[in-house]
Formats: C-alpha cells, structure tokens, sequence
C-alpha cells in the first residue's frame, strides 16, 4: 500500500522453517499484514513466491514486486531496495526460512533502513536458532551464535575447541548450525574433540512433524551421528 507523502514501513516477516501450513506457525496478525503487502524483498523471488501463495496472499502472484537480497547482492544495491520504502510503499523482508534478518542478509537491509530513518517492524514467527536454545536447557542468560563452522580440518577441530573454551570461561551457550549433507560429520567431530563432559545440545526439523531435540554430553553422542544424518541442525555447547 502506498502510504502517500511519508516512507514506508518496513516489515519483518517470518516464514515456516520446513513444509507445513503457515497456520500452525505464523500468527493470525503476522499473515494479516503479509497479504496486504505489494512490495517484498527476499532471498529469492522463487521461494517469496510460494511462501506468499500458502499465507493466502489475495493478489496474483506475478503481480507482486519482490526484488533479492542475497549473498551476491553488492552493498550499492541496497539504496536501490529502499527505493519502494522512501516513495511510501510498505514493504515486506522475507527470508529463506525463519526470521529474516537473523543469520541472513536480510540484516544490510534493516541497518539501512534504520540509516534512512525508515520504521523497521518485526513481526512474529519462527526462529530455529531461539527454538534450539529454548529447548536444549543449556544457559539461556548468555550465548553467542556463529553460524556455520569450517568444514575442513584442522580449522574445524580449532573452531570446537575454541568455542568450549568460551563456553566455559563465559558460561554462555555457544549456538552454530550446519546444512544436512555435512550434519553427522560435524555431530561426529564434536564428540570426538570435546571434553567427555561438556554438552552438546542438537535440534533438528524444529516446528517440523519430525522434529528432535536432545542434550547429552560428549561422551553419549559418540557412534550417536546417524541421527541427524541429511538433517538440517542447530548445535548448541555449554557446561
């Protein structure tokens, strides 16, 4: 909508961490101002698209202006994307999955918009890094999150045994993901390179029919990797 002679508002929507109904994880007021938007920017138009469709967006989807922001995306570009906000279009930033702006490039785009003067709105929705450290009963006070961890050696084992030393000087939960196919490699090395005692917390498929969650110490994951094979995780360790 085109809110005349002021800028737009800036709105952070959520979107479903896996395949299953917006209804079951989107609120009633977070789909509500999703589906009177015309201008989006998202990962990908593809994915904003099919996202929009199951939220029951009113208008056809060819339609709807949605512009990328990604990994690829030049930070000259990002005025360009404010462009809708400052001519008084409300706008909507999607990401992948989950919250937008969290682990995602999404973030260039709110620092700006706040540089800009522009109203930035978070709306409500899943978020697997907040779920993962909710469910995993490590110290929920003080964590950190670092994303993904080097997938080659010997910086991945530096990387683990860097974050048990924050983790147990700080006594903050240290928080990282990892995509599917590199899932059990990396639950492996954990258990291998940690100390018998510290604890590893995965999540997995959170908000999903399937989803899992445990906590053991290093120890008892061992020979345990085959269960968050081809799964997207979240890890969190703590003491």
């Amino acid at each position: 909508m085109n809110t005349s002679n002021k800028s737009g508002t800036l709105y952070l929507i959520p979107v479903p961490l896996g395949p299953v109904s917006t209804d079951s994880c989107l609120p009633t007021d977070t789909l509500s101002v999703a589906r009177q938007l015309d201008h989006f920017v998202a990962e990908r138009a593809k994915t904003a698209r099919a996202h929009l469709k199951a939220m029951g967006h009113p208008k056809p989807l060819q339609e709807l202006h949605i512009s990328e922001l990604n990994e690829h995306t030049q930070a000259s570009e990002i005025e360009h994307l404010l462009a809708p906000l400052k001519a008084g279009y409300d706008t909507g930033l999607m990401s992948e999955a989950g919250c937008p702006g969290v682990a995602d490039p999404g973030a260039d785009l709110v620092r700006a918009a706040h540089k800009a003067g522009i109203t930035v709105v978070p709306l409500i929705g899943p978020s697997s890094i907040l779920l993962a450290l909710m469910a995993s009963g490590l110290g929920g006070q003080r964590f950190a999150f670092h994303g993904y961890l080097p997938a080659k050696e010997p910086e991945r084992t530096q990387k683990i045994r860097e974050l048990e030393k924050f983790a147990r000087r700080d006594k903050a939960t240290q928080l990282f993901i990892e995509t599917p196919y590199r899932s059990a490699v990396l639950l492996d090395a954990l258990a291998q390179v940690l100390a018998p005692d510290t604890l590893i917390s995965v999540a997995a498929d959170l908000s999903l029919p399937g989803q899992f969650t445990q906590t053991l110490n290093a120890k008892s994951w061992k020979a345990k990797a085959s269960l968050v094979k081809d799964r997207l995780v979240v890890l969190g360790i703590g003491v």
